[in-house]
């Protein structure tokens, strides 16, 4: 199994973007790969938890022990440029790094559409897959339109066995069927960190 990679942060605040070989972290790759069952999941508008606050959650259910998930719509002010400054071709591209939930946030997991399932990724929904491979990410970014249907987060989002159902009967989250579409089209209002939140300094 190929690695995924991680991003080691700087000083000051600031997160330096340096894409870093990992072993160990990432979503199962290429033959090993089993079909997901995946829902998206939404936050109730008072949700208490700066990191989960207006989220929309991607969430599968067999990448570990209980389900984890993607937040999808929590653009960082981290330009994906920044993440590959050796690529300068990446230098004019305005599309952002997202926050893709609290766990691991140095961990880089990416969202991209396609007709058939490459290898080393995993299905997440029709015509969506997930995966936390450098190689591949690397051989998106070098298309002519290198963010069409690409999505690159930071960090994941985790529950343990039966949390996330107790939070969905208390009304957390209302949960929807998982679209292509409504992953890739839907509008990011949310950045994170939020203005109100005491880590927007980042």
């Amino acid at each position: 199994m190929r690695s995924g990679f991680y991003l080691q942060s700087c000083v000051a605040g600031v997160l330096c973007a340096l894409l870093l070989l990992s072993g160990s972290s990432g979503p199962a790759s290429g033959a090993d790969a089993k079909p997901l069952s995946a829902i998206l999941i939404v936050a109730r508008d008072d949700l208490p938890d700066s990191s989960f606050a207006h989220s929309i959650v991607l969430v599968m259910n067999n990448l570990g022990p209980g389900p984890i998930g993607i937040i999808i719509n929590r653009p960082m002010p981290i330009p994906v440029s920044r993440l590959f400054p050796d690529i300068e071709r990446l230098a004019q591209v305005r599309d952002k790094v997202y926050f893709g939930g609290p766990v691991e946030f140095g961990s880089v997991w990416f969202l991209f559409r396609a007709a058939t399932r490459p290898e080393h990724a995993i299905k997440a929904c029709d015509g969506v897959f997930l995966s936390a491979d450098r190689e591949l990410l690397v051989q998106l970014l070098a298309r002519n339109k290198p963010m069409d249907s690409l999505r690159i987060f930071l960090g994941h989002a985790s529950w343990a066995p039966g949390q996330l159902e107790v939070e969905i009967e208390r009304h957390d989250w209302t949960s929807k069927r998982a679209e292509m579409e409504a992953i890739f089209n839907g509008k990011s209002k949310y950045p994170w960190p939020s203005p109100q939140d005491p880590t927007h300094s980042i």
